[in-house]
């Protein structure tokens, strides 16, 4: 194909950063990156047709972590690593509502729950625990954050033994939230190409090469790959693994009362209440290595267990179907410990990893990101 000498000039010169994936983490770096320096050119590459992992594909929650999962981590990575961690997410929370706008990505704060089925062991563990644990936050927020809220149980009309109630959580509109920041980043400048996949990249002495499916071939002067739960498909050597995060989405429920958002078994299970349903997802633990996939979809043990949850603990007695079933591919380290930011090479940024929780770090881990490609 011949071009002409405006196309050479405007589209197909060597941009200076290309940053692939569109998701909060990439967005987020070509936007730090093009307000940092706006004569920069920059380009997204995304494979999809729009923003279409992870980062519209959860369950919208705007969330630090449940008491169960924060001991968890406490005990498995150390204070220092938990307290590490709830820090980038709250503050990556207020960064990404300062920045966006709560109405802008649909934020509501109806705080967070954690609920316990009647004889659960983890309450008992999370019972002796909890003024220690509140403790050990209270320097981050200069209060306790977690208290027994149990009368509440009967109102929200969950069939459970406990309830452990923060007031500082929320819920917000994933789509809207990524909607907001696409357009925040192209009106910066910041060019996105849909439906270009990178299936690999080479580093050269002046910069990366990257090759698109159907056979084109791209130069950039820096190279930032932010592709998170599928990042093994340009990185086969990293530690990060994906992991299938399965949701559903019920009928409308009369008199549905079910306000805040809710985790049960250390975080491995989560719900909310959206536009008068249930959404509800997770089930991951109950199959951890056939959930490493990059492949959506859904299976028969975990949509079967979800749907056994909404009937007994959730919406007990309750009337309901399900009309939406999805899924989301996340990235975790396979061994813990925060999102990977490092160079693969001199002119190559790997930014993901960012486990269950990217809406909360994904501002921050686009930051540094982009410190590291000026």
């Amino acid at each position: 194909m011949m071009y002409s000498i405006w196309e050479e000039l405007s589209f197909r010169n060597a941009p200076d950063l290309v940053v692939v994936g569109a998701g909060i983490t990439g967005l987020f770096t070509a936007l730090h990156a093009k307000l940092k320096d706006p004569h920069r050119r920059v380009l997204v590459l995304e494979k999809g047709p729009y923003p279409s992992g992870a980062s519209v594909k959860n369950a919208g929650f705007a969330c630090f972590g449940s008491p169960s999962q924060l001991l968890f981590d406490l005990d498995h990575e150390g204070e220092e690593v938990m307290l590490g961690r709830v820090v980038e997410r709250w503050e990556g929370l207020q960064e990404l509502r300062a920045t966006l706008g709560d109405q802008a990505i649909g934020f509501e704060p109806v705080g967070g729950y954690e609920v316990f089925r009647g004889g659960d062991p983890l309450h008992g563990k999370v019972s002796e625990r909890l003024c220690d644990l509140n403790r050990r936050l209270k320097p981050i927020f200069n209060q306790d954050i977690f208290r027994w809220t149990d009368e509440r149980i009967r109102f929200l009309g969950l069939d459970a033994g406990h309830l452990v109630w923060n007031a500082l959580e929320g819920a917000l509109d994933s789509g809207r939230l990524m909607h907001t920041l696409l357009q925040k980043a192209q009106g910066a400048g910041v060019e996105v190409c849909f439906g270009r996949a990178v299936e690999r990249w080479e580093e050269l002495l002046d910069g990366v090469e990257l090759k698109l499916a159907g056979g084109d071939v791209l130069k950039a002067s820096r190279t930032v790959i932010a592709t998170n739960g599928y990042t093994r498909t340009l990185v086969p050597d990293t530690d990060i693994v994906p992991g299938r995060g399965q949701v559903v989405l019920t009928s409308v429920i009369p008199g549905l009362q079910l306000e805040g958002t809710f985790h049960m078994d250390e975080g491995f299970y989560y719900f909310r209440h959206f536009q008068g349903r249930v959404l509800l997802g997770g089930g991951r633990h109950l199959d951890m290595a056939g959930e490493a996939t990059m492949e959506e979809g859904s299976t028969p043990l975990i949509q079967q267990t979800l749907e056994t949850l909404l009937r007994e603990t959730i919406l007990p007695g309750r009337e309901f179907r399900i009309e939406r079933r999805w899924s989301g591919i996340m990235g975790f380290r396979s061994q813990g410990g925060p999102p990977v930011v490092k160079r693969l090479s001199p002119h190559v940024v790997l930014a993901a990893g960012l486990g269950g929780i990217g809406v909360a770090v994904g501002i921050r881990v686009a930051r540094k990101a982009m410190e590291l490609v000026v």
